[in-house]
């Protein structure tokens, strides 16, 4: 594709877009062959941080896909990137899976129970009212508000489940407050991967199955973008919104052609 021509990094989102659930898409391996074999380069970027990249890592393996850590990039290392950078030392209380806090703490995150100086939310497959409850408590008493990432919603086999965005709609309902994401589309993202790849911005392609987060990185951040119809957006969804591609594709197997 022409719109394409000079780029180096395909920052490549991974469910809806690489596979789907637990299955693979077909045209997923021979597009990262003729990656390389055009001298190209891809890494995996997911906003799904129910999962540590460990995780994703040995998942990809699975799928015949040849991945390492320094492949994968979640929005919580996005968010550990930033905790480290400008929240050094400050308390967090984590709505997270067990993968994700054990994320946390590997990088020396400090993790608490009482009296956080942040409410910081993932995608946490494993959230209970308690946990909720808490988390109200402490922003409604000036705990600072974070998100990993905003999706509302996750693609699955069956259709969707709500996601870490809908679970902020909850708490921001009761308390009034907004948090601040850090995973895509926001600059914190292409921070990290300039810093990990070594790849100036102006040469990386995001592609990704939903306009408010993988396209939306690409236009709020002069990035070419490449939407694939494989996940959750819509050629309907495109004609109604605001945020516009790059390039569409039905699926990833029309890159690198």
């Amino acid at each position: 594709m022409k719109e394409l021509e000079g780029k180096k990094l395909y920052v490549l989102d991974m469910d809806g877009t690489i596979y789907l659930g637990g299955s693979l898409f077909p045209e997923t391996i021979p597009f990262l062959e003729r990656v390389k074999a055009h001298g190209k380069r891809y890494i995996f970027f997911t906003n799904n941080s129910s999962r540590s990249p460990r995780t994703y890592v040995e998942r990809l393996n699975r799928m015949g896909i040849a991945a390492e850590r320094k492949d994968v990039v979640t929005s919580g290392d996005v968010m550990i990137h930033f905790l480290k950078t400008h929240r050094r030392g400050k308390s967090v209380y984590l709505l997270g899976t067990p993968d994700l806090e054990e994320s946390f703490r590997e990088e020396g995150i400090p993790l608490t129970k009482e009296k956080p100086d942040i409410v910081l939310l993932g995608f946490d497959t494993t959230l209970t009212y308690e946990k909720l409850d808490r988390a109200c408590h402490y922003i409604r008493n000036g705990a600072e508000f974070l998100c990993t990432h905003e999706d509302l919603n996750c693609p699955t086999e069956y259709g969707f489940m709500p996601d870490a965005g809908a679970m902020c709609a909850l708490i921001t309902a009761s308390t009034g407050v907004k948090p601040r994401y850090t995973g895509k589309p926001h600059k914190e993202v292409l921070e990290i991967l300039e810093a990990k790849t070594g790849v100036p911005r102006d040469q990386m392609v995001a592609v990704g199955d939903r306009l408010y987060t993988d396209i939306a990185l690409g236009t709020h951040n002069q990035v070419a973008s490449v939407l694939v119809l494989s996940g959750e957006t819509t050629l309907e969804d495109l004609k109604k919104s605001d945020v516009h591609p790059t390039c569409v594709v039905s699926n990833i197997g029309e890159l690198e052609r």
